[in-house]
């Protein structure tokens, strides 16, 4: 890396190495046309019946099969035009709506009991997946400050209520600075060797006391 290269080094770390499972969650995305609706619910009941995951449902499939086949009954006779048939299709059609809320909630608990095959579960009962966008998790970066010797960084919150204590090294890590602390998971610090290699490390501080200390990053110092 040259003297003039500002290019942000990051390096991510993890205090407590877990396996981060993320929670799968049901949708129902009803089609509006009765004709599209029929189908959808027709794939509902093809995938769910007799599926393993769900050997009694709420409410029981037999129920939703009979709020469709008296949907499909009204919708012929709304498309004859019979008097007053539009208002019974319509609903008839709310009732179906509420049959598959419903049946959503139950499909949702038995994916949330099993959350490491909750997306399988999901699939395999003919509801569509709701994708929820994942956050990238934070990680602790390093910045040249705005003035010379200067450097700004930034690490992950280590907890709601937390403090953050900092070091820096010039010497690859064979001695450690105190910087300030801060009460904010980010600090500037001020003094350092310009066109040095410099590396910084943080901790959080608990109430219950300081967490370990982070691996550290290296920064061009500018």
């Amino acid at each position: 890396m040259n003297r003039f290269d500002r290019t942000t080094t990051r390096v991510e770390f993890s205090l407590h190495p877990t396996k981060s499972i993320q929670k799968s969650y049901v949708s129902l995305k009803l089609p509006s046309a009765v004709a599209a609706l029929v189908v959808y619910v027709q794939g509902i009941l093809a995938a769910m019946t007799g599926n393993p995951h769900f050997p009694a449902t709420t409410p029981a499939l037999s129920a939703l099969a009979a709020a469709l086949a008296a949907l499909q009954q009204a919708e012929v006779a709304a498309q004859a035009r019979t008097k007053g048939a539009v208002v019974v299709r319509n609903d008839r059609k709310g009732a179906l709506v509420t049959l598959l809320q419903q049946l959503r909630a139950y499909v949702q608990s038995i994916a949330d009991a099993d959350v490491e095959n909750g997306a399988a579960i999901i699939q395999s009962s003919g509801f569509p997946q709701r994708k929820v966008p994942v956050r990238k998790a934070r990680i602790l970066t390093a910045k040249p400050g705005a003035m010379s010797g200067s450097a700004e960084i930034f690490a992950p919150l280590a907890a709601r209520r937390a403090s953050y204590e900092w070091q820096y090294s010039s010497d690859g890590g064979k001695t450690w600075v105190e910087a300030a602390p801060s009460l904010q998971a980010k600090q500037i610090i001020v003094g350092l060797p310009v066109g040095s290699s410099v590396q910084f490390r943080y901790r959080g501080v608990l109430r219950t006391g300081p967490l370990d200390w982070s691996q550290p990053i290296a920064l061009l110092v500018k």
